[in-house]
């Protein structure tokens, strides 16, 4: 993530990388206090860009962050996009939730702990292919990345879309597994999170055509430094 966009396709790898072991391990995702201290830089201030695209860069990551396989930890002050370095020395900077797009940071990651809390395919099978089914994981040339995360139930298993890149795309495809309707849970682009404002239908039906290797599609505009979570 804190490659510059244009490196990022020849680093695609890196991403999907943890995916190799994803059934051997118990593992924890943790951005803890040794990731902001030691002149390491804030996690926002690890993303390249202008300010508002690091904070754009921030909650791509979060999200696959929060819908990858294994347990999540994230350290104080980074939900709401600090700044500064942490220090034990003061309080948070929470002044800072003054600002739009601290603001929206905040809200981001509370809506992505609502949804983790409340679909037990995020977090039912953490340490199996059980859980997790990449849908595209080799469109390094657009630095997208699509996967499923299912449950045991076989409903409401969710569908994960990234955009690492500030390139907008249009009429976007993406594979799905079954026809019928797509709910939309989760907009990284929305202006309530600091986002542009880029539109996804609340509710999208899978199109019969091919694509990643799937019988049925979902066809969307898919923001810069965009983020979609479905539910089916």
């Amino acid at each position: 993530m804190k490659l510059d966009p244009y490196f990022r396709k020849n680093n695609h790898n890196k991403l999907t990388f943890a995916m190799s072991y994803n059934s051997s391990e118990n593992y924890i995702l943790p951005l803890s206090h040794d990731e902001v201290v030691h002149l390491k830089c804030s996690m926002v201030n690890k993303m390249p860009g202008y300010q508002i695209d690091k904070y754009a860069n921030l909650r791509v990551g979060y999200t696959y962050m929060f819908t990858h396989e294994g347990k999540k930890l994230l350290f104080m002050g980074q939900e709401f996009g600090q700044e500064r370095e942490w220090s034990e020395e003061r309080e948070l900077d929470w002044f800072l939730l003054e600002n739009h797009l601290n603001r929206g940071m905040l809200d981001y990651v509370a809506e992505l702990l609502k949804i983790y809390r409340k679909y037990p395919s995020l977090y039912e099978f953490d340490a199996s292919w059980d859980g997790f089914e990449w849908v595209n994981a080799d469109d390094a040339d657009r630095s997208i990345y699509s996967y499923i995360r299912k449950g045991s139930s076989g409903k409401n298993n969710i569908l994960v879309v990234l955009n690492m890149t500030p390139m907008r795309r249009n009429n976007y495809w993406v594979g799905v597994p079954n026809k019928g309707k797509y709910k939309l849970l989760l907009n990284s682009d929305e202006k309530r999170f600091g986002g542009n404002g880029g539109d996804i239908p609340s509710v999208i039906n899978a199109t019969e055509g091919e694509c990643d290797n799937r019988k049925y599609h979902l066809e969307f505009d898919l923001p810069s430094y965009g983020a979609a979570i479905f539910v089916f």
